[in-house]
């Protein structure tokens, strides 16, 4: 059976998270996204010291999407370097794991 995993990325507004989780859903790569905003983010850039608000999205998918996810995030993203991490869902609903091992299935 498929390692169902979270993925966490960050995005600038919640219109560029809106469009990446829309994206990712209509095309498979994840079941769901979640979009919580706002984040505040502390972090350097550059040498830099930044205090930002951002918009977080939590995605669910399978262990075998991730580096296409990884990929289509990549793509759509306005960051140089989005965040872009993923855990493994290590316990679960049975049903609700049968669920995004469904909507994220290859299809050949």
């Amino acid at each position: 059976m498929s390692k169902a995993i979270v993925i966490f990325v960050t995005a600038s507004s919640l219109d560029e998270a809106r469009k990446i989780g829309r994206i990712l859903v209509e095309e498979g790569l994840v079941a769901c996204c979640n979009i919580v905003q706002p984040v505040e983010s502390i972090f350097k850039w550059q040498g830099k010291l930044n205090i930002e608000n951002e918009v977080l999205m939590i995605f669910k998918t399978r262990e075998e999407q991730f580096d296409t996810a990884e990929k289509r995030i990549k793509q759509l993203h306005s960051y140089e370097v989005p965040e872009i991490i993923a855990m493994p869902i290590t316990h679960g609903s049975k049903s609700y794991l049968d669920w995004v091992a469904k909507e994220t299935k290859i299809i050949d």
